[in-house]
């Protein structure tokens, strides 16, 4: 996975409670689970569902593993639907694999008025391209979140398309400060050198100072960066990336 996920503070969860053996080095889309009231507001007029997890993401999050997709089945029996059948491929936003396991559950699906998605938005999609069925996506898709330990995640990264990370000593400004400062810390700072938006969070200027002493860098050069106005070109929606792979593994 991705290795920038370990530009944790390496000093700081030394000091910490976190035992270090304990930290994963991977990046997840998070994703939290929508009230049941509302899924079921969304499935009125519907009798049958179909419902599809993911074996990823979604299971590391508890939104859209096997546990969630029996117990969202079973939730549904309940309020009076008839669940047709489930899935939780390994990666559900993997497009061709979703539509390959999703037609070798084809009886079952077609008995489905709607197709009820826990996984991230990517992974309802998928299976929106791979059906002619209505699709309900039954989690908010939240953040890409580094995963420090079971359960907590961080968003580190906004894929902006426009790295600077190697600027800051690994460690981002535009998406672990409120207000994308980069060219410093706003007035805001408490004297404990936490967020003024969010006092339960270092403010990311602290965190990238201590680091640039860790890694004996120039600060002076960070301080007295001016940088251009960033290029939101890099990044237009919807984005893609297509190459020829060297590898399939």
């Amino acid at each position: 996975m991705l290795l920038w996920a370990m530009h944790f503070r390496w000093s700081r969860l030394q000091r910490s409670s976190i035992p270090w053996m304990e930290v994963i080095a991977t990046t997840m889309i998070i994703s939290e689970s929508k009230p049941l009231e509302e899924v079921l507001e969304m499935l009125a007029g519907y009798d049958s569902v179909f419902v599809v997890g993911c074996g990823e993401c979604a299971t590391e999050c508890q939104t859209g593993g096997e546990y969630e997709v029996n117990e969202i089945g079973k939730m549904l029996t309940e309020a009076g639907k008839t669940v047709t059948g489930s899935l939780v491929p390994d990666v559900t936003c993997q497009v061709l694999d979703t539509g390959r396991l999703l037609r070798k559950s084809k009886e079952a699906v077609s008995r489905a008025d709607v197709i009820l998605v826990i996984a991230c938005g990517g992974g309802a999609q998928a299976v929106a391209a791979s059906v002619d069925k209505p699709v309900v996506s039954g989690v908010d898709t939240l953040f890409l979140g580094d995963t420090v330990r079971h359960g907590q995640f961080y968003e580190w990264c906004s894929a902006c398309g426009s790295c600077v990370l190697h600027e800051y000593g690994g460690i981002c400004p535009v998406t672990r400060c409120p207000k994308g400062q980069v060219h410093g810390p706003c007035g805001g700072t408490t004297d404990e050198g936490k967020c003024e938006v969010n006092s339960e969070n270092d403010c990311v200027w602290v965190l990238i100072w201590e680091r640039l002493d860790e890694i004996g860098a120039n600060k002076d050069a960070v301080a007295s960066a001016a940088h251009e106005p960033r290029d939101y070109s890099v990044h237009q929606r919807p984005a893609s990336r297509i190459f020829e792979p060297r590898r399939t593994k």
